[in-house]
């Protein structure tokens, strides 16, 4: 179990600011892992103060109220700006955004092209394209959201998204060290403990959990903090920018100290230097319903990935926090 040194906010100071928050304790953890992807290490102990965080990914449901109550409009809903991607081709500057499309066989997994396709119209209200929509789904995460309009959510919802560490912390409820978000056993008593891929990526799913894409929220077990989908079923934006070093830029504690509340590197060094358009990217945590033992294991909650901020999928939705004052 983790080590619950004292921390700012290490008990609730009061009650939740909604009822679906859950409060997340204060204290340090190690953070990382040495066991599956290079940018996970090193292993190190870090040190929180204590928030509250949305037991579930914001839904379609929460997001379309937003919308409503704003008129807001999300990236993959606009005309693309062509000073934002020199060299493209006028006519692919259209409203919408990548959607997972399975292949009809064994593809090169070194090309996510095989199974990316950019899809004129895919927004959160269509998710599959033009001619598909959210009726019926309305419980399931949000998704074909881009990071500033996660921002724009939690800005009107009075909350932030949380920083990578923040997020780890959460994920683990409670559990140090450990490789799943429910202990070490991948699938304890042959049981899919999230939704995420089985069979050989990306062209044979056995769905054995039940859903090919997206879930309704909360229909996997919740962690020890009483957190769901923290493992698989969309990927969660975070606030921190991405290096494949994640200690890199952490000035804010003397090198002899635990860091506490660490956030990386700043805007310029999150950026790809092989992206010719230089797009900075943010940190995603939690995996989707596409990882894989065999191609993406990153359903873990030591697990990373960096996201152009620009980019929306099909499978990236986010949560959110509020910290006590």
């Amino acid at each position: 179990m983790s080590r619950d040194a004292p921390a700012s906010g290490t008990n609730p100071p009061s009650e939740p600011p909604e009822p679906e928050m859950v409060w997340i304790p204060g204290g340090t953890f190690r953070m990382g892992s040495t066991e599956f992807y290079p940018e996970e290490r090193p292993v190190r102990e870090v040190e929180v103060d204590g928030f509250w965080m949305d037991r579930t990914p914001t839904t379609n449901r929460e997001f379309a109220a937003f919308v409503e109550d704003t008129g807001y409009t999300t990236v993959a809903e606009r005309d693309p700006d062509p000073d934002d991607y020199p060299g493209a081709d006028p006519e692919n500057l259209v409203p919408g955004s990548a959607v997972f499309t399975k292949p009809d066989g064994p593809v090169d997994l070194r090309n996510p092209n095989e199974w990316w396709e950019y899809v004129p119209g895919a927004d959160w209200r269509h998710p599959l394209g033009p001619d598909s929509d959210v009726d019926g789904k309305l419980d399931h995460p949000v998704v074909h959201v881009a990071y500033e309009d996660a921002v724009a959510f939690a800005e009107w919802a009075g909350k932030r998204l949380p920083t990578e560490a923040q997020w780890e912390r959460a994920a683990r409820g409670g559990l140090d060290g450990k490789r799943f978000v429910w202990g070490d056993e991948h699938e304890p008593d042959g049981e899919p403990m999230a939704n995420s891929w089985q069979g050989e990526f990306p062209h044979e799913n056995a769905v054995r959990d039940g859903y090919e894409r997206t879930s309704p929220v909360g229909e996997f077990p919740a962690n020890g903090y009483g957190l769901f989908d923290v493992a698989g079923n969309v990927w969660d934006w975070t606030r921190d920018w991405y290096s494949d070093d994640p200690e890199a830029g952490d000035d804010a504690s003397p090198s002899c100290c635990t860091p506490t509340n660490p956030r990386g590197v700043d805007e310029a060094n999150s950026v790809d230097p092989r992206d010719p358009a230089g797009i900075p990217r943010k940190v995603l945590k939690g995996g989707s319903h596409l990882c894989d033992p065999n191609y993406c294991f990153r359903y873990r909650p030591a697990a990373r990935y960096p996201e152009p901020v620009d980019t929306s999928t099909s499978h990236v939705g986010f949560r959110c926090i509020v910290e006590p004052e």
